[in-house]
């Protein structure tokens, strides 16, 4: 075995508090990475993963107190001096940060923000490094580079922007690379891309690399050796054959028992709950300084979908096929073409006023649960809200309502009083579906509602929605670019791709025999990942 290039030796990292109290975060760990290996760093948010990767860096806040011992190629990284660390950031070290929208200068082209890398570790001029910059831009695969390097963060699409993110952190050909949840935000397809090329570097450059994320299915795919990470500990820590097929604590069963899914089989013929017949979205161009209309675009081209009742229909496809699109017109909340049937009564025509009485039946979930709900209002003001909409309900009677719908999804109704930033992003999402649920609803349309989850927490909320709607007998339209998410719930699963419903079937019959190219596409990305 090769000397190991990143030696970590009980760890330990604590921030201050108000009044000088140290808060532990990360609990003595031990680990090593040897060049050109993969160690991926697994576990849930909060448990340490991103603080135990910038600690490598020394990039923690001022006040953060780090004991222990970390080496890199030999040298002290805990007690190295300033001059001496800069040159290892971006150097000999690199990192790929989360979300490289937050990461990237908005101000600055992409091919500037690279190049001035190039001159911080290479020396070299801003003004000769075009060739160098369109040549990495090339190399992760940005489409006509030369031009793209002008380009600014906010012209690029999520992918692209991480592809730059990868080209500014391997220009000075670094000994490791510290993968940061690379593609958390990314579609299956834009992820196998990505994951593709970070292999192809790693393999080219015989470069180590340090993996975070909470997604073991991309781990599986990733990861010579795994690290288990739970409240700040390595829990354990083993090659990739060995912790998938005999992991040893108790927590690293319950992870991998979450990434395993089996399609549900379709419901018997019960009767349609909500179907719609040539429906279409189309959204106006507008050009010039009167804002005239140019022409439409298509957000979604005759779509023809049947959700019955007590069943859950998955809606599948990549950012911009139009899944939310559909979504929104489902519940009249933007103007459509076509026609929206529920029950066998059209209602595509009805006034607001007239819908109005209907809404209750159709409640919305949406993706981020930290962004839809107000974080002026208490948990009880956000769950009865819509019992103050469309009841007469006194409050006595509310209050009872609103703790037995939080009972409902397994929170505590004591918590009323408290606001949503004193949550976990899953106990937030256990709010907004309490929320929905308080009216009694037949239909929840569900847009991306465990995407900002760990995958952990994703199978909690999973878990709850099967349980209530076989308690309530609830349908459900389900919305994600997640096929291991939608295939743990879904009875039926309809493709889109740019607006075109192009495959829909049984569950089961569409991940074993899939018919259309986009969706062999789309699974043999999953798979892969």
């Amino acid at each position: 075995m090769h000397t190991p290039l990143v030696t970590v030796s009980n760890l330990s990292i604590a921030f201050s508090k108000t009044g000088g109290a140290l808060s532990p975060v990360v609990h003595g760990i031990d680990f090593q990475i040897h060049p050109g290996e993969c160690l991926a760093l697994v576990g849930e948010s909060g448990s340490g993963k991103s603080v135990t990767a910038k600690s490598l860096l020394r990039l923690l806040p001022a006040g953060c107190r780090i004991d222990g011992s970390m080496a890199f190629k030999g040298m002290d990284i805990a007690t190295m001096e300033e001059s001496r660390l800069r040159k290892l950031r971006g150097g000999r070290i690199a990192m790929i940060f989360q979300e490289p929208l937050s990461a990237l200068n908005p101000l600055h082209p992409v091919g500037k923000q690279i190049a001035e890398t190039l001159y911080l570790h290479q020396g070299l001029p801003l003004h000769r490094s075009e060739k160098e910059v369109t040549a990495l831009l090339d190399r992760v695969g940005i489409p006509d580079a030369s031009r793209r390097r002008k380009s600014y963060p906010h012209e690029l699409s999520g992918g692209q922007r991480q592809r730059v993110m990868i080209a500014m952190a391997i220009a000075n050909n670094p000994d490791l690379l510290i993968a940061d949840e690379p593609t958390t935000a990314l579609d299956v397809t834009v992820q196998d891309k990505i994951l593709r090329l970070l292999e192809d570097l790693r393999r080219e450059r015989n470069m180590a690399m340090l993996f975070i994320t909470h997604d073991l299915g991309v781990v599986r795919r990733m990861a010579d050796r795994i690290a288990v990470m739970k409240d700040g500990r390595i829990l354990e820590t083993a090659d990739r054959e060995t912790l998938f097929t005999k992991p040893v604590h108790p927590w690293t069963r319950e992870l991998i028992k979450t990434t395993r899914a089996t399609p549900l089989r379709a419901l018997p013929d019960t009767p349609p709950l909500l179907q719609t017949r040539e429906l279409a979205v189309r959204f106006p161009i507008k050009e010039g300084i009167l804002q005239r209309v140019k022409g439409h675009v298509h957000a979604v081209r005759g779509a023809d979908l049947v959700i019955r009742k007590g069943e859950t229909l998955g809606v599948v496809g990549e950012s911009g096929s139009g899944k939310t699109s559909l979504a929104h017109a489902l519940l009249r909340l933007i103007h459509t073409e076509g026609e929206i049937l529920l029950e066998n009564h059209r209602i595509d025509g009805l006034s607001t006023g007239e819908f109005r009485k209907l809404r209750p039946r159709m409640q919305m979930v949406f993706q981020d649960p930290f962004d839809s709900l107000s974080p002026r209002m208490t948990v009880g003001e956000i769950v009865g809200e819509g019992l103050e909409v469309h009841s007469q309900m006194k409050t006595k009677e509310r209050n009872i309502r609103i703790a037995q719908s939080l009972e409902a999804v397994g929170m505590d109704p004591s918590m009323t009083d408290r606001y949503p930033h004193e949550f976990s992003g899953g106990q937030r999402q256990r709010i907004a579906i309490a929320r929905a649920l308080i009216l009694n609803p037949d239909l929840l349309v569900l847009d991306e509602p465990t995407s900002s989850l760990d995958r952990s927490v994703q199978f909690q909320v999973l878990e709850l929605l099967r349980r209530l709607q076989e308690e309530r007998g609830l349908s459900y339209l389900f919305i994600s670019h997640d096929l291991a998410v939608v295939r743990g719930i879904s009875h039926r699963i309809a493709v889109m791709k740019d607006g075109d419903i192009v495959e829909t079937g049984p569950a089961e019959q569409l991940f074993t025999r899939p018919e259309h190219p986009y969706t062999k596409e789309l699974l043999s990305a999953a798979l892969a990942a």
